[in-house]
């Protein structure tokens, strides 16, 4: 388990040999019946005709994290493109408690598990595949699914990655990575020389982002939300400045930029911070907006502060822009799949950029790849101390 991400950041050290936190979540009554709570791991039976099974943590219904339940179920049948893996490390990331909290807008039924990256072995591929061989290591985007010991996915969803990054490392690049490339240099078109405004910045997609942007030539300014996150955003990954979130970090990066401006502003917060960024921007500036996360304060659904985050955050009309020289962006990862031809060689590049040592992935904490975990690791996510990734990693050893 890496507790100092500071530390872990600038030693360079690899995190595959840090120890796996234990963790034990106790006995609970489902707080509507008063009964006991599904029983936390569930086992299909299988029989030589069935397909293989594989370990899962899994949605059942929507509540706090303890409503994660661990199920074996079978794999899919692996199909000609397609290649098994065996999972080392999956990332986790804020969508995913979204999700279990039933704020996500597009979700499989339930059940289903969560997870979106991974990284682990290759066990055997379709009969269409010449380029991945049994044994090879590969990074994995997936529709879902990765909180599982094993997985089935399409060949064209498996990405290589660097020898010197273990499973872990490898499991923390692909969504924050993607998300910050995407957002700075295809939806911002940002430019050396500019200056970009990084809301959360010491989170999965700022720490990527904050690191990209440097080492394109921009000058970052960042918003955090303690002073130990500042301190990191900018001694360890090079940001200019960084503004507590909780204070009016409006006025003062107004005050650092003057009056020029911003030029790029990359918004996963919602809410009054949204129209901060579009006061902010110089004449053709471009607001990426990516995630409210100001509508998620606690473990349960509050459909009021959703609501009112909803009803805070910045509503536009096209006229508005043109004046004013504007552009405003949305992005989501999960709808770019038709877009391989973008994520493949960006996220080739990516790896590329790790094994050069231009951006690195920063691993907060490492969770068992179990039901309890996830739990733990969601609860993490939701005291909003993390700097960087959190991963679930095999117990098994990754």
């Amino acid at each position: 388990m890496v507790t100092d991400p500071m530390e872990a950041f600038t030693s360079g050290r690899e995190r595959g040999s840090a120890s796996v936190r234990a963790c034990h979540v106790p006995r609970r009554l489902d707080a509507a019946t008063g009964l006991d709570a599904p029983p936390h791991t569930v086992s299909i039976a299988s029989s030589p005709m069935t397909s293989p099974l594989s370990r899962t943590i899994q949605i059942t219904r929507l509540g706090p994290p303890e409503v994660l339940v661990e199920r074996q179920v079978p794999l899919r049948e692996l199909g000609p493109g397609d290649v098994r893996l065996k999972v080392r490390a999956a990332g986790v990331n804020f969508a995913d408690l979204i999700q279990r909290m039933g704020l996500y807008g597009t979700v499989p039924p339930r059940p289903y598990s969560p997870g979106f990256e991974v990284a682990g072995d290759v066990v055997t591929v379709g009969s269409a595949v010449s380029d991945w061989s049994a044994g090879d290591r590969a990074a994995a985007l997936l529709r879902f699914g990765g909180y599982a010991s094993d997985v089935v996915v399409p060949a064209q969803n498996l990405f290589r990655y660097p020898e010197s990054l273990t499973p872990v490392e490898a499991a923390a690049v692909p969504v924050a990575f993607l998300t910050a490339w995407v957002a700075l240099f295809e939806a911002a078109r940002a430019r050396a020389g500019e200056t970009v405004l990084v809301l959360g910045a010491a989170g999965g997609v700022g720490t990527a982002a904050v690191q990209l942007a440097r080492q394109k030539g921009l000058r970052v300014v960042g918003t955090a939300g303690t002073a130990v996150k500042c301190a990191f955003v900018v001694d360890r990954l090079g940001a200019q400045a960084c503004f507590g979130s909780r204070g009016d970090w409006e006025s003062e990066v107004r005050a650092l930029v003057g009056g020029r401006g911003i030029d790029v502003a990359l918004d996963p917060v919602g809410g009054p911070g949204t129209a901060a960024c579009r006061r902010l921007l110089a004449p053709l500036g471009r607001l990426v907006f990516y995630g409210m996360s100001d509508a998620v304060p606690g473990e349960r659904r509050s459909w009021i502060r959703a609501g009112w985050t909803w009803l805070r955050t910045m509503k536009l009309h096209p006229l508005s822009l043109v004046e004013a020289n504007l552009g405003i962006f949305g992005i989501h990862l999960l709808h770019l799949a038709q877009k391989e031809a973008l994520l493949r060689p960006a996220l080739a590049e990516i790896f590329r950029g790790v094994a050069a040592h231009d951006w690195r992935p920063v691993v907060d904490h490492v969770f068992p790849l179990t039901r309890d975990g996830a739990v733990a690791a969601h609860h993490y996510l939701h005291d909003r101390k993390v700097i960087g990734k959190v991963v679930l990693a095999d117990p098994a050893g990754t």
